[in-house]
């Protein structure tokens, strides 16, 4: 157990409000969700929320960059699992959409995303969502190689949003 006051227990409750953030903006929004919710959820106090992040705005920006990392390892994890390097670009795009597919099952995780988008106007919202993007892109031109290949990418990644989140 890490020493009271210590880094890496810091680190490891930064990851635990960063849990609890991304869960409690899936259900209310940017604009709907207290900090005192996410300091309940994460089991600490509201003060203590402001200690680890200086506003709302920077806990909700962190939380795009934590959904970002967590998008990227799980489809960089899948091309992995998927036999060596390199694979064909249509392999990887049928592995990457699998991976994709497989993580906003966790609808707490499509929700944060659209919720993300829709608080962009915020200005470190719509920085990390800008950020967040550009990180996507990087990856997927990396593993399919073209412009055409990330637009349809996009494209049907939004599609399944919408499907996933409206049900159908």
């Amino acid at each position: 157990m890490p020493a009271p006051g210590s880094r890496e227990k810091s680190d490891k409750r930064r990851q635990a409000v960063l849990e609890a953030a991304v869960s409690c903006f899936a259900r209310k929004g940017f604009y709907g969700t207290t900090t005192n919710e996410i300091a309940e959820r994460a089991g600490i106090s509201q003060p203590y929320l402001y200690r680890l992040f200086a506003n709302k705005q920077t806990l909700f920006a962190h939380a795009v960059f934590h959904v970002s990392e967590l998008m990227t390892t799980t489809i960089a994890a899948h091309i992995a699992e998927a036999g060596p390097a390199p694979q064909p670009p249509e392999s990887n795009l049928r592995t990457a959409r699998s991976a994709y597919g497989s993580l906003i099952q966790d609808r707490e995780v499509l929700r944060f995303l659209m919720h993300a988008n829709c608080a962009a106007d915020e200005p470190l919202v719509g920085d990390a969502v800008r950020w967040c993007y550009a990180k996507q892109v990087e990856l997927i031109s990396e593993l399919l190689g073209s412009d055409e290949a990330v637009r349809q990418w996009f494209g049907a990644g939004m599609l399944e949003n919408v499907t996933l989140a409206l049900g159908l």
